[in-house]
């Protein structure tokens, strides 16, 4: 079932790559004319087409994105090519590559929304409803693209559909980055639909949920707060309740799912060469037997890190870890959160990715409510405590003997208890770096968790040398980022 409707997704996705990505290699150099606008963008099906094509860079990166992000984080390490990241010292020429590789598909993302937002109210046999909804989802999908480069590389140049025409931009602030975000995913949440049109399509409460970790990023929290509840109040979302590491596994990111109950936005792959997850390639080994293409282990773990010396033993989320000898001693780790025996390469299993699921939305609620009203209120622990519970067997919802009290806590030692469960809640799904930056907790903890000090250079991405030559608006004696 997830095989045959996702072949149907992504031929779309292959009619608009033949139609609009002839030459992807100029696809940021060149004015967008591979696409007619004035022939395309006419009808439902077009728009929905054009829409379609901005996924494709975004599931393209995800993989290689996500691992980036937790070789920089304090409880994974990378290997081989991903080893000086984990060092803490700024990017050497290999790494440089890899994120310039991002700033190009998350741009490419971009340049396909603005096309969409800039054309499709022009359509001629297409309803005001659905152009509304169009714009919306293109507004969501730039928006969140926009999230993840601001985080990572701070003041960029701000393409929009309004100067896409033009070569040469300057960077614009982050703040005016951010009201860009905030602009868009307020269109978002009022023009996308309440249940998605399609499984793998945004809704209003993908824009909410969204909206809420830009505002908890912003320290805006009675906001962060306020959007989270508004989804946790639709009764929309659940956590799967599990009982075991194979639970886990299987019917939370398993590669045979079509969707969950606490599925809010995921990128979505299937079985299919060139539309699989790569991910599980990157973090894999062969000797587990979980993935049917061995795997790198490329970002792995260590017995050794505090974030697994302390984890509880009865969490079972710890059983994700399995020690590997590899050449880096016994007590090496590696996750095994994605498996997939029947992939059908190594860049072909069928698991999804998840950008936001219901953990997600109850942790930031948790601690945007206890910021944002300078107590811990019985929701805010309620909402940590359906998350620790799952991760124990127990019914999400209902009061557990491994239950957190309010009455324990103050503000800030709940806080580090909300930020201490999403450490072992979301591995490898490429979140810790930016809290640790958020929190400006990054040199601490990662001293603390690896003894290894944070080179200030190391906090942004330098920005790739190929739109420095390109763009002339940038100078690069000036527009660059600190220490490259």
């Amino acid at each position: 079932m997830k095989q045959l409707l996702l072949n149907l997704y992504q031929y779309s996705l292959l009619v608009i790559g033949l139609v609009g990505f002839s030459s992807c290699e100029k696809s940021l150099e060149e004015s967008p004319k591979s696409v007619a606008e004035e022939v395309f963008y006419n009808t439902k099906e077009e728009v929905e087409t054009a829409v379609n094509a901005i996924y494709s860079p975004l599931r393209g990166e995800i993989a290689n994105y996500a691992a980036t992000l937790e070789a920089h984080s304090d409880y994974m390490y990378g290997r081989g090519s991903w080893d000086p990241i984990s060092q803490y010292q700024g990017l050497n020429d290999v790494n440089i590559n890899r994120v310039s590789g991002f700033w190009n598909g998350f741009y490419l993302t971009i340049r396909n929304a603005n096309l969409v937002i800039a054309n499709a109210p022009n359509g001629n046999s297409i309803s005001e409803g659905d152009i509304n909804r169009y714009v919306a989802e293109a507004k969501f999908l730039r928006a969140l693209t926009y999230f993840h480069m601001v985080r990572n590389w701070g003041s960029i140049p701000l393409r929009t559909e309004e100067n896409m025409t033009v070569k040469d931009l300057e960077k614009n602030s982050v703040e005016d980055i951010y009201s860009l975000i905030v602009s868009d995913l307020t269109t978002a949440e009022g023009g996308l639909p309440d249940n998605p049109t399609h499984i793998g399509r945004p809704t209003r409460w993908a824009a909410k949920s969204l909206l809420s970790d830009v505002y908890l990023q912003l320290g805006r929290f009675q906001e962060a707060a306020a959007r989270a509840n508004e989804v946790i109040q639709s009764n929309k979302f659940s956590l799967v309740p599990i009982a075991s590491v194979s639970d886990i596994q299987y019917k939370i990111f398993g590669p045979e799912l079509l969707t969950t109950p606490e599925e809010i936005f995921y990128l979505k792959f299937s079985r299919r060469e060139g539309y699989g997850n790569y991910i599980l390639w990157i973090s894999n080994h062969p000797n587990t037997g979980l993935y049917n293409f061995g795997g790198a282990y490329a970002v792995h773990g260590n017995a050794t890190n505090i974030h697994y010396v302390n984890q509880d033993d009865d969490d079972i989320r710890k059983g994700l870890w399995d020690r590997i000898n590899f050449g880096s001693g016994a007590n090496t780790l590696v996750s095994s959160k994605y498996v997939d025996q029947e992939a059908v390469s190594n860049n072909g299993a069928g698991n999804d990715f998840p950008i936001y699921r219901f953990a997600d939305v109850l942790l930031n609620y948790a601690e945007a409510a206890a910021r944002s009203e300078n107590t811990v209120s019985p929701a805010a622990m309620e909402a940590l405590n359906k998350v620790h519970r799952r991760a124990y067997g127990h019914n999400p919802t209902t009061i557990s003997p491994v239950d957190y009290n309010a009455s324990n806590y103050g503000v800030e030692a709940f806080i580090d208890l909300v930020i201490q469960e999403r450490v072992y809640e979301f591995v490898y799904e490429g979140k810790r770096w930016f809290e640790l930056k958020r929190t400006g907790k990054a040199n601490e903890l990662i001293q603390a968790a690896k003894g290894k000090t944070l080179a200030e250079k190391h906090l942004l991405w330098p920005i790739p040398i190929s739109e420095m030559n390109y763009n002339n608006a940038l100078d690069p004696a000036t527009d660059q980022n600190p220490g490259y």
